[in-house]
């Protein structure tokens, strides 16, 4: 029986449905919403106002809060989601690279399932997988479930 869902979210649509799914699907199961944030793209697939390539340097003060506060709006609308059905999730993030983290992660936590958006992009360039859901998908010692 599962009983720990592990679902990171990047703010993409794909990510969104993943988190919707592992609502409907697991009913009694323990969900926690994992956000890894990417060194290199810390709002990637997330909020098109928040620009990420120039301003402010990585690892400054103001990357850091930047990166806190794209982690906390994700965690929000995951929250509203989860609401939605009556439900709660428990909220993480980390920094660093998003396939080792949560790959990292569902082994450390003893979680069950991986339950992921088949990739970040925007709706429009629909690629079948991104590099993190393959990378997850074949390294990931429990059951992934790939979104799209």
């Amino acid at each position: 029986m599962t009983k720990r869902i592990l679902v990171p979210i990047d703010g993409s649509p794909l990510s969104q449905r993943a988190l919707r799914h592992a609502l409907e699907e697991f009913p009694d199961a323990s969900i926690t919403v994992l956000h890894a944030v990417d060194l290199f793209e810390p709002g990637y697939g997330a909020y098109p106002d928040f620009e990420t390539t120039y301003e402010p340097l990585m690892g400054s003060e103001e990357w850091y809060d930047r990166a806190e506060e794209v982690s906390e709006r994700l965690f929000e609308d995951a929250r509203e989601l989860a609401a939605e059905y009556d439900r709660q999730v428990s909220t993480t993030s980390e920094i660093g690279d998003p396939k080792r983290i949560i790959v990292d992660f569902a082994a450390e936590e003893d979680i069950d399932h991986i339950v992921l958006g088949a990739h970040g992009s925007t709706e429009e360039e629909r690629p079948v997988f991104g590099s993190i859901a393959e990378i997850v998908a074949r390294r990931a010692t429990v059951p992934v479930t790939l979104i799209r």
